[in-house]
């Protein structure tokens, strides 16, 4: 059995070109050549199988932007999409589905809307929705992190628990895009906390020790952005890891 961490490529995209945000700061993009489906098919040639696609036009807006990226990937490619940004109604949701997506990222509406998350959880199962909770601070951010709550990760996780939920992907935002290292304490206390949770680790991956720091937090598995992008993480790596599963 493998006890390996995952590795899950990100690719995030303002008006269908791939883009990283320091910070999570939209004043502060970085943007790049890459295709998105080139990318993904980069990706799936070093043997990942998921892929976590993010529309940052849609996590501070009211609906998703970027299907036709979705689609793209989805018809080109093998690999397991779970999309996140403007999943905000059920509507948004059975159009991310339908476009291609294997789950869909429940992030700034699992804290302003409880109540329509575990609806979308009871219509479409635990396995299609994954709670996303991006902390800065330790409070949780919404709406492409542009506003901060007071709501508590632990208060969100147990409600959603309740549920029957499998999977939380949490992001670090003083981490995300900086290339300064993970957080591996909070995953490392989150994976205790919640054993029978996917805690998915996410921001500040700078090189594969990183991913091998996080291995050992107990965390399932570790989103990469940048490190990619900027050719800090190479192929070999990669297949390397891949390989002595």
């Amino acid at each position: 059995m493998n006890n390996k961490i995952e590795i899950i490529p990100a690719i995030d995209v303002i008006e269908g070109r791939c883009v990283r945000l320091a910070m999570g700061d939209y004043g502060k993009e970085s943007r790049y050549t890459f295709d998105p489906l080139e990318l993904a098919l980069k990706y799936q040639d070093m043997g990942l199988k998921k892929l976590h696609l993010v529309d940052l036009e849609g996590a501070k807006g009211r609906e998703p932007r970027n299907l036709k990226v979705l689609e793209r990937i989805a018809c080109g490619t093998s690999l397991f999409i779970e999309f996140g940004g403007g999943i905000k109604s059920l509507e948004s949701a059975r159009m991310v589905l339908s476009a291609g997506a294997g789950r869909v990222v429940a992030g700034s509406v699992a804290v302003t809307n409880p109540m329509l998350t575990s609806q979308l959880i009871e219509i479409y199962g635990p396995d299609k929705i994954v709670i996303g909770l991006d902390l800065y601070e330790e409070k949780i951010a919404i709406n492409g992190w542009i506003d901060k709550t007071d709501s508590k990760i632990e208060d969100v996780i147990s409600y959603y628990t309740a549920f029957n939920i499998k999977t939380i992907i949490c992001t670090d935002i003083s981490k995300d895009g900086m290339l300064s290292g993970p957080s591996a304490e909070l995953y490392k206390t989150l994976s205790a906390d919640y054993p029978d949770l996917d805690i998915i680790a996410s921001g500040g991956v700078s090189s594969f020790s990183d991913i091998e720091l996080l291995n050992s937090s107990g965390a399932k598995g570790v989103i990469v952005g940048k490190a990619f992008y900027d050719g800090l993480i190479s192929e070999k790596e990669v297949k390397g890891w891949l390989e002595n599963e």
